[in-house]
């Protein structure tokens, strides 16, 4: 199976938001992750908190609505940070969104106390220095002490659990498609979206790397970061249903010096 290298610069968009609405359109979900995030993180309500690649700022909103009041979210998806700041903006939230690169952020350094990646959504590049790259970033981004929080896959579930096939109905009219298949250190998957209406909206490769405790400690290290501490077997879901990347996860957390 191949995978365009540049998948994830366009596979965030209005079809995306529908065909994983089960866990980023959760807000059962959502709530429970953002309690796990405060519960681990353990931050103050005037920290200055980095979502970073966090689409449209689903645990920031959150948070604001926490009474947090200094948190930024970056995402590259200009459809996800877009909706973001409607969402911002319609609850009288004050959240500041930004489009960047995470590799690349443009941001102040030492400049925050937190910086989260939720979601899976770290390890989405083929060349690992890209990956290492932003560990690198979030390093220079955290404050003296700061903490940094990634929510992986797990891969031991992968490896043992995750079906090669799966299909579920996103809505009454869309039902979602995927073949995955897992290589060394990297799982890919082919997602056909189709509606009864409209036909095939969707037929895309992405591709993203599986890391056991011993590689995340190692690359977290090369970044600089001290204190690393691995939780893994965490299932969020409420039912006990096959919901990909998100079905079995591992919270890793370590620390600036």
């Amino acid at each position: 199976m191949k995978t365009d290298k540049n998948w994830w610069k366009h596979f965030f968009n209005d079809i995306y938001l529908t065909t994983d609405a089960r866990s980023v359109c959760n807000s059962a979900l959502t709530k429970k992750e953002t309690t796990l995030v405060e519960k681990t993180l353990k931050f103050k309500k005037n920290d200055s908190l980095l979502d970073l690649c966090g689409g449209s700022g689903r645990h920031s909103l959150e948070l604001a609505k926490r009474g947090y009041c200094d948190i930024t979210v970056l995402d590259y998806s200009p459809h996800l940070v877009n909706l973001g700041r409607k969402q911002a903006k319609k609850y009288g939230l004050s959240i500041k969104f930004k489009r960047k690169d995470a590799r690349f952020t443009g941001l102040k350094s030492s400049n925050y106390s937190a910086v989260f990646v939720m979601s899976n959504s770290f390890g989405y590049f083929q060349d690992e220095k890209d990956n290492l790259r932003i560990l690198k970033e979030i390093y220079r981004l955290l404050k003296k002490g700061g903490k940094t929080l990634l929510d992986l896959t797990d891969p031991d579930y992968v490896r043992r659990r995750l079906k090669p096939f799966s299909w579920h109905k996103a809505d009454k009219d869309t039902t979602v498609y995927r073949n995955r298949e897992v290589k060394g250190n990297l799982i890919r998957a082919r997602e056909v979206v189709v509606s009864k209406t409209n036909g095939i909206l969707r037929d895309g490769s992405y591709c993203e790397r599986l890391y056991n405790k011993r590689k995340i400690r190692h690359l977290l290290k090369t970044a600089g970061f001290k204190g690393i501490s691995i939780k893994n077997n965490l299932s969020l879901h409420k039912k006990q249903k096959d919901y990909g990347f998100l079905t079995q996860r591992m919270f890793v957390t370590a620390c600036k010096s």
